[in-house]
């Protein structure tokens, strides 16, 4: 007959929930700066897509981190245009290449985009009761804004996916609604 001893059996949970609540705390994504909030020159914020642009003295949240990537990951879809003149900005940080509003491309946030390791890769995206797979060809900067380099933009949040019209599209979305939307994405 196998004998436990209260002691051992307590110190083992403690000793599992310690780890589980450390390993539980590293997964969490927490900002990590804050930037100042500068107006752009007169014509050097594209408001496409009703971007935003910064606002000055205004302090932006940034991060260098996103939630962590499951099979249901939560996000939130923003609209962008990959066109040359497009609010998206300069080319794609891919392939230094600009993209048709009708090809279903996404820029992910930083911590997401992980230093391009999802270059050029298919994610499915998932909202409204349909899906669509678009090609990761650029960052959502979460790190950095509202200079030149950024179209004098805030720092986007740590959860966006900022998608092409023809995502949007394809999820079925009404035209009058689009902008933003709680969606879920995987790695397809």
């Amino acid at each position: 007959m196998m004998r436990f001893c209260p002691k051992v059996s307590f110190l083992l949970v403690i000793t599992l929930i310690l780890t589980s609540c450390v390993y539980s705390e590293a997964q969490k994504c927490r900002p990590n700066g804050r930037i100042r909030g500068k107006k752009a020159p007169s014509g050097q914020c594209n408001k496409e897509n009703d971007s935003d642009c910064c606002v000055q003295g205004k302090m932006y949240t940034t991060y260098e981190c996103s939630p962590s990537v499951s099979a249901h990951t939560k996000a939130y879809l923003t609209l962008n245009s990959f066109q040359k003149g497009g609010d998206g900005g300069g080319p794609s940080a891919c392939d230094n290449q600009y993209h048709s509003d009708d090809t279903p491309v996404v820029a992910l946030s930083t911590g997401w985009f992980n230093d391009k390791s999802r270059c050029l890769n298919k994610i499915t995206i998932s909202a409204n009761g349909k899906s669509v797979v678009a090609t990761v060809v650029d960052e959502c900067d979460s790190t950095m804004g509202c200079d030149e380099e950024h179209d004098y933009q805030p720092p986007c949040p740590n959860n966006i996916v900022d998608a092409s019209k023809a995502v949007w599209k394809a999820l079925g979305v009404p035209q009058d609604q689009w902008g933003g939307l709680d969606i879920t994405w995987s790695d397809a």
